[in-house]
């Protein structure tokens, strides 16, 4: 069986995610979207509320299981015996990072990673980018999965009447 991870933080999941995930689940018989736990970093969404909202934008793609991981990502390929990781890249400067990061992993743990550029549709979007139009009350409804755009609508305007 042919397995990878993609990890990720996923804080929010955008379309983009969801581009680089259904595409790298059409080439393993099981995909599993991984969410960093980082104890050090406070999200919008808690681990919890990431994963249930990728188990909603990938239920389309029956071989896709998400789950969450702390610690070294190489760590938990070994202990779940997935070989490869997938990695969305959206500009030449992802390429960079996400090349030397490949390079250890695969000096490390025998690891590979298989990059997937994201569609041009979607390579401009972040994360980051994404929750900061949102909090400004700016449309997002077009970059991120229904589920997303409802909870950010909710989150926002809860912290407005706060």
């Amino acid at each position: 069986m042919r397995r990878a991870v993609c990890p990720g933080s996923f804080d929010p999941v955008t379309n983009g995610h969801v581009d680089v995930i259904t595409r790298a689940a059409a080439l393993y018989d099981e995909l599993v979207v991984a969410v960093l736990v980082n104890p050090g970093k406070a999200g919008l969404f808690d681990v919890d509320e990431r994963m249930e909202l990728l188990r909603r934008a990938v239920e389309a793609c029956p071989n896709v299981t998400v789950t969450s991981f702390s610690g070294l990502l190489v760590d938990w390929c070994r202990s779940h015996d997935v070989p490869v990781i997938v990695k969305g890249l959206r500009a030449v400067g992802d390429f960079e990072y996400e090349l030397q990061m490949a390079q250890m992993n695969r000096e490390l743990a025998g690891i590979e990673t298989l990059f997937v550029p994201t569609a041009p549709q979607v390579g401009h979007l972040s994360s980051s980018l994404v929750k900061q139009i949102a909090r400004f009350g700016g449309d997002v409804s077009s970059l991120v999965p229904r589920a997303v755009n409802d909870r950010l609508v909710a989150r926002f305007t809860e912290g407005e009447q706060s």
